[in-house]
């Protein structure tokens, strides 16, 4: 069966028979009917321009949603990636302190070590130097000991160049 329409109703002819409803009476509701459904026509065309404009607007939320969610998702990934990249940062400022901790380490050693050795060396060259004095000196007192030997030095210049006047006794 077919819908009826608005015009269909407004076109719409009755046969006539003699007992039949009052013409008068059968066209007044025709028009009120014809009125409602045109009221409820104009109701169901501007729900219908009503429900487009909620989808569209349901989309447009949704579009909204999405990408908000991606912007968050964006962002927690760069949060997490420049947390990420501040722990090797970190990581690597505290290898470098400690390989450059470590060689001033072994430089300070090495130079300790050259510090003791040079200590060493002085202290040998300190006992040398006092060894050959020492033997100079006893060489010398024993010169001194020895009377003839102090009369046989001719005056003049002694072994290292320093000139004396013998003394007679």
């Amino acid at each position: 069966m077919a819908k009826i329409t608005i015009v269909d109703i407004q076109h719409k002819q009755f046969k006539k028979k003699l007992n039949g409803y009052d013409p008068t009476d059968v066209d007044q509701f025709l028009d009120e009917l014809i009125e409602t459904l045109e009221d409820e026509a104009q109701q169901r065309a501007a729900f219908e321009a009503e429900a487009v404009d909620l989808r569209e607007r349901i989309s447009h939320f949704k579009a909204m949603e999405e990408s908000l969610q991606n912007t968050l998702l964006l962002a927690q990934r760069t949060a997490d990636e420049v947390k990420a990249s501040a722990h090797k940062e970190a990581d690597l400022i505290r290898q470098e302190a400690r390989v450059q901790v470590e060689k001033e380490i072994a430089t300070y050693g090495d130079r300790t070590d050259d510090a003791r050795r040079e200590h060493q060396r002085a202290l040998e060259t300190a006992e040398k130097a006092r060894s050959e004095l020492r033997s100079l000196l006893m060489t010398h007192l024993a010169l001194l000991d020895r009377p003839e030997a102090a009369a046989r030095v001719p005056s003049g210049r002694i072994g290292n160049g320093a000139s004396f006047e013998p003394v007679e006794a």
